[in-house]
């Protein structure tokens, strides 16, 4: 049976699902997303996400398509339509259907799609084997804090991992590591947990911000600035945070092993409490 997507205001079996050729996030890469992760047919940080999504929206002078109510609502209709129990839920806003121009028109409607996908989220293999990550250069436009649908190079980024052997690649920049390909990155040593500070230079995680509270609720310290490869390396232990992966544990980047080259407690013991408090939390 196919999926059933949500395309400007109609559910429609996947393969009638159409959007314009004209669509400037066609075109253009002038779009952004979001993706919610869903257990146990339940949504996880949704309110983060739809707060995020305005702040992109916003940064890009974009106009929103819904409220968030609606949205919530087309959310939960996607979940229960496709019997999604574990998985996540795509969001994607363009600018909407224009003639081909670099300067975008100020009166476009915008163009809202939306999917699942069913996927095994809280009992991956990643998380209790970890994944391998080489370093690459961030080659990436300067507004990494807006989530636009502009991925090629994360895209060829995971492809090199690939290539390498490994599962992902951490971008680095000025000698410090930004983020991975598709997530946040941490370092622990001495039991610090160690990631890159806010600012344009990264995606403001919604599950990164999660992560971080619950740590400190478990008086865990947090030490925000950049890192270099050679301290990760060093590093008692590493991992990564976002939608998808919740917290996974990094066991070796650039061929050197992380710690004891096996997921390390406090990795674990903080994917433990996000799984916990998400299953509390969802809606």
């Amino acid at each position: 049976m196919s999926r059933i997507v949500y395309v400007n205001g109609e559910y429609v079996p996947e393969e009638e699902a159409r959007i314009s050729v004209f669509d400037r996030g066609f075109l253009m890469a002038d779009g952004v997303y979001e993706v919610t992760s869903v257990l146990k047919g339940k949504l996880i940080d949704f309110a983060g996400h739809a707060k995020r999504l305005e702040r992109s929206l916003n940064e890009l002078d974009m106009a929103a398509p819904c409220t968030t109510d609606e949205l919530l609502e087309i959310h939960r209709e996607l979940v229960a339509r496709n019997a999604v129990t574990e998985g996540l839920v795509y969001l994607q806003v363009t600018r909407g259907v224009a003639d081909r121009d670099f300067a975008y028109p100020k009166d476009t409607t915008p163009t809202l799609v939306l999917f699942t996908q069913h996927k095994t989220v809280v009992e991956s293999p990643a998380a209790s084997t970890g994944i391998k990550v080489i370093s690459i250069e961030d080659q990436r436009w300067g507004r990494r804090d807006i989530k636009t649908v502009q991925l090629l190079y994360p895209a060829m980024g995971k492809m090199m991992a690939k290539a390498a052997g490994c599962d992902d690649a951490w971008m680095v920049e000025e000698g410090a590591v930004t983020e991975g390909t598709s997530n946040n990155a941490y370092i622990i040593k001495n039991g610090r947990i160690i990631t890159r500070q806010l600012s344009n230079d990264i995606l403001h995680g919604i599950t990164r911000a999660a992560v971080l509270k619950f740590a400190e609720e478990a008086q865990m310290v947090v030490e925000e600035r950049p890192f270099t490869i050679a301290e990760a390396q060093g590093a008692d232990e590493a991992f990564i945070t976002s939608a998808t992966t919740f917290v996974q544990p990094v066991v070796s980047i650039d061929g050197v092993e992380i710690g004891s080259g096996a997921p390390g407690p406090l990795a674990l013991r903080l994917r433990e409490i996000y799984v916990d408090q998400s299953r509390k939390q969802a809606i």
